[in-house]
């Protein structure tokens, strides 16, 4: 299958759940053996129009990656002329999304637009750019209720979660001393006060808690915990990398998440799918929940008492370094699904 990505921005222009979304299923679509092209601004040294990495083709539309206008001239007549058997463009800029349907329309082919839920705010236009495409996909329920209050009916809205790699978590060795772990970005929105209020209620018992992430907030929250007197049971060892992460996960026994948003958990799937006991903080503007609905190894708190409940609870469960259950999230699972998608979409519009 031909597919044109339309992504004005890619991680290397600026790293979001958004742009790495476009880059992993591009990457592991050609893995697949599948013509990819993703028309981008150029992120590579020299003039070159073309690029590939991966056996993923990338095509510079401009070398600016503000040049919105030019982008949107110029992005219909390269899909056009390159016949892909679809499009699957990113939500922002408004205008990519416009000049992918205008290139889709010239290309009689369906048009997928790809919302994550933390591309920067669009306004009216991004109204329009969420009903131009043939089907909006989202990471989750709840970034599918944020398209939903667009404007956009119900049946033109899926949900196709992230993925990630079970081979790597069975890769992953087992190594660890926490008991609980929370990983993420230490800024305003992490919610890391909420676990660490509920840790100081539970001094009298046998626990030591690790933090993974960096972020603007970190000092703040390092001195919450000294003020607490829990500061010599909880450490705070910064970013480590995916491996490291998952050796900690398969060594701990719960992932706390309370985060304030989360368009999609997948540093908690992670940490699920490697064996750990969820226990989840609801936030309104968090998805966190729907990965540990239906699961025997899942706890959803909505207060700090029930957090500290849910964490002796978990404690209690049995211990385990890896859950097959969360294998329908691997890579090849949820790529599969895509592919399913794909066809389906084509044949709804006489294709194939």
């Amino acid at each position: 299958m031909r597919v044109a990505f339309v992504s004005l921005r890619t991680p290397e222009h600026a790293e979001s759940g958004a742009t790495r979304r476009i880059d992993r299923l591009a990457r592991q679509l050609a893995g697949r053996g599948h013509d990819v092209t993703v028309y981008c601004a150029r992120w590579w040294d020299g003039d070159d129009a073309e690029h590939e990495v991966d056996d993923v083709g990338y095509h510079a539309v401009t070398g600016d990656p503000t040049a919105t206008w030019r982008f949107a001239a110029v992005l219909p007549f390269l899909i056009a002329s390159s016949q892909p058997h679809l499009v699957h463009a990113a939500y922002t800029p408004p205008l990519g999304v416009l000049a992918a349907k205008v290139g889709a329309l010239l290309a009689r082919i369906p048009l997928v637009v790809d919302w994550y839920g933390d591309e920067p705010a669009a306004g009216r236009a991004g109204d329009y750019a969420a009903r131009w495409p043939d089907v909006v996909l989202t990471p989750s329920r709840l970034v599918r209720t944020w398209v939903r209050e667009r404007g956009v009916p119900s049946e033109a809205v899926r949900v196709v979660p992230d993925s990630i790699d079970m081979t790597e978590i069975r890769n992953a060795t087992v190594r660890g001393d926490a008991d609980v772990v929370y990983s993420r970005r230490l800024d305003e929105d992490a919610g890391l006060e909420s676990l660490l209020l509920g840790l100081a209620e539970l001094r009298e018992l046998d626990w030591t808690c690790e933090v993974i992430g960096e972020g603007p907030e970190r000092e703040r929250y390092e001195q919450q915990a000294a003020d607490l007197r829990i500061d010599d049971r909880v450490e705070f060892v910064g970013d480590l990398p995916l491996q490291e992460r998952l050796s900690r996960y398969r060594a701990a026994q719960v992932f706390v998440q309370t985060a304030r948003r989360e368009c999609f958990a997948r540093e908690l799937l992670w940490a699920l799918a490697s064996g750990c006991v969820g226990v989840v903080e609801y936030q309104a503007e968090s998805s966190a929940h729907e990965l540990i609905e239906h699961q025997d190894r899942g706890l959803r708190t909505t207060n700090d008492r029930e957090l500290t409940d849910a964490i002796v609870e978990a404690a209690d469960m049995e211990a385990m370094d890896l859950d097959e259950a969360f294998e329908e999230y691997d890579h090849q699972a949820v790529l599969k699904r895509m592919l399913e998608f794909y066809r389906r979409l084509r044949e709804e519009h006489g294709l194939f």
